[in-house]
């Protein structure tokens, strides 16, 4: 079963590799295009130590609303 990469749009297909999926050509090799590279780059990563605990407390009560929201949803 194929899918196709978001990013360029080739066949691809998802093996584990350890713990992760990682994509793969139809042909066996690991996909890797230059468009999911920069995707990929441009993502930002937080540390908690870098973060204020007011901003803390707003991403967790965020998180929370949202997984209280869901939570409702599946209920009704």
């Amino acid at each position: 079963m194929a899918a196709k990469c978001k990013f360029c749009g080739n066949e691809i297909f998802w093996m584990k590799d350890g713990r992760k999926n990682v994509p793969h050509e139809l042909d066996g090799g690991k996909h890797s295009c230059e468009e999911m590279q920069k995707a990929i780059k441009s993502t930002v990563s937080m540390s908690p130590s870098s973060l204020s605990p007011e901003e803390i407390a707003k991403y967790e009560a965020q998180i929370n609303a949202a997984a209280n929201k869901a939570k409702k949803q599946s209920v009704e």
